[in-house]
């Protein structure tokens, strides 16, 4: 029986890729934002391409907004932004 391969969707661009392919952005239940790199941090989640315009597009489209439900700190997006900036890309 094969293996069955999580399937997530970027909030950025829309395209569809496995889960190991994107990076996590987690909520965390104090309330703080964070890129999830196990992927296994407790909160709720989204996800995003590992490119930095994925996260600018988000941004523009309001669809952290969307994923967790609440207004985003402009500031949220700048430390996102470095953090993924730090993973390479």
């Amino acid at each position: 029986m094969a293996k069955i391969i999580p399937v997530r969707q970027c909030i950025g661009c829309g395209e569809k890729r496995s889960k190991k392919e994107l990076i996590r952005i987690v909520k965390t239940p104090e309330g703080s934002f964070c890129v999830d790199g196990t992927g296994r941090m407790n909160g709720r989640g989204a996800y995003l391409c590992g490119d930095i315009e994925c996260l600018r597009k988000a941004r523009k489209n309001h669809a952290l907004e969307r994923s967790f439900g609440m207004q985003i700190p402009g500031e949220v997006y700048d430390k996102l932004e470095e953090e993924l900036k730090s993973w390479g890309n």
